[in-house]
């Protein structure tokens, strides 16, 4: 029987309703043809470029020939070499939001502002009295626009002149009055975002204000976290908030807010102290388009890819638990996707042939309903076998390392060569026989020395293995509908060309409810997984 292994994220709030996580794995629809619909493959893994400054990575954005990096409280210029230049100090400690002219690049780092001219290498605060502080940035038609931080107010700068700011050139948000989080550009026209609406305007052409309203642009959908949005296949994302609550994952079709979360990670996000602080970005890579979403004070990371309109976590693993994922900021660079640490300086590559997170093992995690939706056995059954249908082989090309371990008894006691007598002796000074029937002669050297030894310990050439080169599945499995989970149970994926192996589990216990059982397979080892299925072998019982 085929057991529902693919599929995406969704843990509800009862656990016994579902309790589908997925960790550092996501989906792949397979057209026409395939081995099955769908299978499993591994998230990117991350390789340092370089380390800019002392961190965190606040920012990262690409301008003609260079990449910027904002890393703790310096503006760095990045090379295709990823050599690093500071170019000025950039205050504040949160993420900040930029832009840029053409010859200007703009750095709002609430409220204080920046501008770094790439013609004149100039960097600078902006120091016009009329200036009002920056939350967010965008630019639109030689305009760099704001929001005023605290206020209702958005901002542009003189054109082509960030700079530069006429005491006039503002307008409000006026459709409800809340107040304006972030403003956002995408095809020419400036999303402002407030904590309970959000309208859309453009550019007219006027000479007081150049922005006015679309006309019926305008819903009553808000922004929790002002970093959160970002932009993906000609659509806006965010996380949303209103009048009547928040945490609800929203992208833009058209002007309207469609709803792409789900109801099992809304209520996480619940749960969460808080949801302003949530950064969002946006990356493809291999056809596929993933919005992230960090959440910094609950440690976590969401991620929703928008070509199979499923979700996923991803983390980082240190100390036995999973973590937020490292990367807090992207961008694309020297034809590379670069994301920014949220902890320390370096700046990495998403890597898919990579395995692990700056040498640091990245666990992927799988766990499911035994059987699909719909199913109503209630019997209590036997669970004979499950075999994982996966790449198998995959076992890394390298031997393993050579170590040295000291030979002992049953009883732990080392083995010790006693070079003058020439005797074999255990550490606690009993000499060594044979079993033969040979009255028990001792066991010998074949070298006297002239010098004492005085009993060094005889050691093997052994062959520890390597991380990778035998690489292990582990499964565990819940009979309380993943409330509480049995030991782990760790089968091979075979090494590098045993494309043979088949990665079975056998004599996996009997159920009271086969719905209740909750299977989880989970692994560390550096090498690719491609999980296309699995299979369970059962039988019922007249119980």
């Amino acid at each position: 029987m085929k057991t529902p292994i693919l599929g995406s994220a969704y843990v509800a709030r009862s656990v016994n309703a579902a309790d589908n996580r997925m960790v550092n794995l996501f989906p792949e629809i397979v057209p026409e043809g395939g081995k099955e619909p769908a299978f499993l493959q591994r998230a990117p893994g991350l390789t340092v470029l370089a380390t800019v400054g002392d961190g965190p990575i606040r920012g990262l954005w690409t301008y003609g020939n260079y990449g910027y990096v904002v890393s703790g409280s310096m503006l760095y210029q990045i090379d295709n070499s990823w050599n690093a230049v500071a170019k000025g100090t950039v205050g504040g400690s949160g993420p900040v939001s930029m832009a840029d002219n053409g010859t200007q690049l703009f750095i709002a780092a609430n409220p204080r502002g920046y501008i770094y001219n790439a013609s004149t290498d100039v960097f600078q605060p902006i120091t016009d009295p009329d200036f009002p502080g920056a939350g967010t940035v965008g630019y639109i038609d030689g305009y760099f626009t704001f929001n005023e931080p605290n206020s209702q107010k958005i901002w542009v700068t003189q054109l082509l002149d960030g700079t530069s700011v006429d005491p006039l050139e503002f307008a409000s948000a006026e459709g409800n009055p809340d107040n304006v989080v972030a403003v956002f550009v995408d095809h020419r026209e400036v999303w402002v975002f407030g904590t309970n609406s959000t309208e859309v305007w453009y550019d007219a052409g006027l000479l007081d204000f150049p922005l006015a309203r679309i006309q019926g642009a305008y819903n009553e959908l808000g922004c929790a976290a002002p970093y959160s949005i970002a932009k993906m296949d000609n659509q806006v994302y965010w996380l949303g908030k209103d009048a009547r609550g928040q945490g609800i994952v929203y992208r833009a079709a058209g002007y309207i807010g469609q709803r792409v979360s789900t109801h099992a990670i809304e209520w996480q996000m619940q749960e969460y102290a808080d949801l302003t602080d949530a950064v969002g970005y946006t990356y493809q890579q291999d056809g596929h388009s993933f919005y992230v979403l960090n959440f910094p004070s609950a440690d976590t990371t969401w991620v929703f890819d928008v070509a199979t309109g499923a979700w996923h976590e991803r983390a980082s693993f240190a100390n036995g638990d999973f973590n937020r994922h490292r990367a807090n900021s992207q961008m694309f660079f020297n034809s590379t996707t670069v994301v920014g640490d949220y902890e320390n300086g370096k700046i990495y590559e998403f890597d898919l042939n990579v395995y692990a997170d700056d040498g640091a093992p990245q666990k992927w995690l799988r766990s499911w309903r035994a059987l699909p939706t719909g199913a109503n056995n209630l019997s209590r059954t036997i669970q004979h076998a499950m075999q994982l249908d996966c790449e198998t082989g995959v076992g890394l090309n390298e031997y393993p390392a050579y170590d040295a371990e000291d030979l002992a008894t049953e009883s732990g006691d080392i083995l010790v060569a006693q070079f003058v007598q020439g005797y074999l002796t255990t550490q606690a000074g009993d000499q060594l026989v044979t079993e033969a029937n040979d009255n028990n002669n001792p066991l010998v050297t074949q070298v006297q020395p002239a010098e004492d030894y005085n009993g060094y310990a005889l050691e093997t050439e052994a062959y520890p293995e390597a991380p990778g080169y035998n690489p292990q599945v582990m499964l565990r499995w819940s009979d309380d509908g993943g409330h509480t989970f049995s030991n782990e149970h760790w089968k091979s994926m075979g090494r590098i060309g045993n494309y043979g192996k088949r990665t079975i589990w056998r004599r996996l216990g009997a159920t009271m409810k086969i719905r209740d059982r909750v299977y989880e397979v989970s692994g560390t080892d550096p090498v690719r997984i491609y999980i296309m299925g699995a299979e369970l072998l059962l039988s019922g019982t007249s119980a």
